[in-house]
């Protein structure tokens, strides 16, 4: 982990997303997350997704931390190596249509964070994954991803109740419950939340991927009722003492 001077701010990479505007491609970062930075008394660094950038990663030196958050699916070439996804085309494209605004692939996005989780574990840089964020972390360190929630789980378990991980109507408003593993760090941040005979919270959510094989070297926080992985982090590398 690279050494904070005492006049200077910790430096946290965020990798921007692509829209487009007036015929325009635009990247942005969610003004949440700036925020969020900003109000620990970190600085946001801003790493724009463009070709060749994931060469340049140490030009943003020093690195104190990086924050992986939300975005479009992540490439399943990268994770699904023998080609076995359980969904035929015809599924595939009727996820294509219902979720249209995350289907895209990025695949600069994809190799530019993969090179910054890369950074992050051979020099143990602080990181946290939201949303996609986590599912990239996983994908980067072997596990493998969900294309569709919906229709993989259902296939795999369909005795376990279904839960709405994605509501279009309701992007700000809807919750689902998740029941949290006692004795880690997720249960130690929201032990004033936690229902404490069913350990249970409420939790927001706005995604039609997950985790499905997760990774070795992470252990589950929380899962949801369907037994989705919906929190995880690795125990070695986990040290709030460092930061």
């Amino acid at each position: 982990m690279a050494a904070i001077s005492s006049n200077i701010k910790p430096r946290v990479l965020i990798v921007s997303r692509r829209t487009i505007r007036k015929n325009k491609f635009v990247d942005f970062v969610g003004e949440y997350h700036l925020d969020l930075i900003v109000s620990y008394g970190a600085v946001p660094v801003i790493v724009p997704r463009v070709a060749g950038i994931d060469n340049l990663i140490e030009s943003f030196e020093p690195i104190h931390g990086v924050l992986l958050c939300e975005g479009e699916d992540i490439d399943p070439s990268l994770y699904d190596t023998q080609n076995s996804n359980t969904m035929s085309e015809q599924e595939l494209e009727e996820v294509k249509k219902l979720h249209a605004s995350d289907t895209a692939i990025d695949k600069e996005k994809d190799l530019i964070e993969l090179k910054l989780v890369k950074l992050c574990l051979e020099r143990k840089i602080p990181y946290l994954g939201i949303c996609r964020g986590s599912q990239i972390l996983n994908v980067a360190c072997g596990g493998t991803l969900y294309q569709d929630i919906g229709k993989e789980m259902l296939k795999e378990c369909p005795e376990n109740p279904l839960v709405t991980h994605i509501d279009y109507e309701d992007y700000d408003g809807h919750r689902h419950l998740i029941k949290v593993v006692e004795d880690t760090p997720l249960h130690k941040w929201f032990k004033e939340s936690v229902n404490k005979q069913s350990t249970e919270i409420l939790v927001n959510s706005y995604h039609h991927q997950g985790v499905k094989k997760l990774a070795h070297c992470f252990v589950p926080m929380a899962f949801a009722s369907d037994g989705l992985v919906e929190g995880f982090y690795d125990p070695n590398g986990y040290n709030p003492q460092e930061g």
